[in-house]
């Protein structure tokens, strides 16, 4: 059997970080990956998705965009480049094509099995993500079999899907860029809206995550963070990569002639209801939306940049119309397809150490899990608000990797 002192689950860009400080420790490791590197980028994306942040805060340790557009937003082939890149500067030891299926505690570490062989450790990085299978409704199983349904992991393009119009369900970054694409390509599109976090594109000439990050939102710290599970449960805010840097919220939408309803509820004799909430949900993200770039504002005058930005500006609030429809009928054709856009979930079932909560989630305090020497990257709010993003991963990784090396140090 194989020994090492540490193993990392996943080459993404967060296993490749904690690779990058584990080095840096001088702590043999090896990282596990079960495609290539940057696999989920590679695989699991649909064709025309690019990055929410602009390239200038494309960032992992010691390596840095360096290209022509810094305003602009990587595509999927500039992210796994970007991510390659990394991992050959950084000699990661990666063994690619290498699938865990499990791992479980010993007296001494852990015993992690593979589809390529057995391998004991003292400590363990699971840096596999939060987004490895879609989390689709229950309610799901309760639509017509003449309806097509797919999720961000099997959506490719608006003409892989049968002619039409399309329900897309759930409204965060992947929903409605998914329901703009789709109203491009002629379909009719209906997006059903829960819970969503809107944010304009740009705000007093600066891309809003130039604010987020100058003002000091993405470096809060989870210890720091009202209602942690909420915010480790809310969906990616409503941006989209685009050249033009426009906004796409829900009235961009409604000016496309994208049909908005309330939360999917239920599935009854072929017909999905709606919540009549619509309203009140809209409320609240203007409502959010106006908090926050309040917050942009105070910071701009408390540090004397106001003159460094164009004024202080807000929005239209969203235009939900005055009656929305609360029943659809799935049977008669006005609906081919349903996108579920409700979100991911992580993928434990190899995991064979008590860590999960009943709701499939690692039990972890700052990325330090229920186990001793067992350690996790790349989730939602991990450490900080930015813990996912590639630029948020450094300061995580950095943090995890001292954790683990004193874990070490005093046995």
């Amino acid at each position: 059997m194989e020994t090492t002192t540490t193993v990392v689950i996943g080459a993404g860009h967060a296993g490749l970080a904690a690779s990058h400080f584990l080095t840096a420790h001088g702590l043999d490791h090896v990282v596990l990956e079960r495609g290539e590197v940057a696999n989920s980028w590679r695989t699991e994306r649909w064709d025309t998705l690019r990055l929410l942040t602009p390239n200038w805060q494309s960032r992992l340790p010691g390596h840095h965009y360096d290209g022509h557009d810094p305003d602009g937003y990587m595509t999927m082939g500039e992210v796994v480049e970007f991510i390659d890149r990394f991992a050959t500067g950084t000699g990661a030891p990666v063994r690619t094509g290498t699938t865990v299926t499990s791992l479980r505690r010993t007296e001494t570490g852990y015993h992690v099995t593979t589809d390529q062989g057995e391998i004991a450790c003292r400590t363990v990085v699971i840096a596999s993500g939060a987004c490895n299978l879609p989390a689709v409704p229950k309610l799901a199983a309760a639509l017509p079999g003449t309806v097509e349904q797919v999720t961000p992991f099997t959506y490719r393009g608006a003409d892989a899907l049968p002619d039409g119009g399309v329900l897309v369900v759930g409204a965060s970054a992947t929903g409605v860029q998914l329901a703009a694409e789709l109203r491009r390509s002629g379909r009719p599109v209906t997006l059903s809206t829960g819970e969503h976090v809107r944010m304009p594109r740009l705000y007093r000439g600066r891309d809003v995550l130039w604010w987020m990050d100058a003002a000091g939102v993405w470096d809060q710290r989870y210890d720091q963070v009202p209602d942690l599970p909420r915010a480790r449960r809310l969906g990616s805010p409503q941006l989209a990569g685009t050249p033009d840097r426009t906004s796409l919220d829900l009235n961009a939408l409604i000016d496309a002639g994208v049909e908005l309803v309330g939360r999917s509820a239920a599935v009854r004799d072929g017909e999905v209801l709606f919540s009549g909430g619509l309203r009140n949900v809209v409320a609240l993200a203007d409502l959010k939306m106006d908090r926050l770039l309040n917050t942009f504002d105070e910071w701009a005058r408390a540090t004397g940049r106001d003159s460094d930005v164009k004024p202080s500006e807000r929005f239209e609030t969203t235009r939900v119309p005055e009656r929305t429809r609360l029943r659809l009928d799935l049977r008669g054709g006005e609906i081919r397809t349903v996108v579920w856009a409700t979100g991911f979930r992580p993928d434990y079932s190899w995991l064979d150490v008590p860590v999960v909560d009943e709701k499939g989630h690692l039990r972890h305090d700052g990325g330090v899990v229920d186990s001793p020497g067992l350690y996790a990257l790349g989730l939602p709010v991990l450490r900080r608000r930015k813990s996912t993003f590639l630029h948020g991963i450094e300061d995580d990784a950095r943090d995890v990797v001292d954790h683990l090396a004193k874990h070490l140090a005093t046995g």
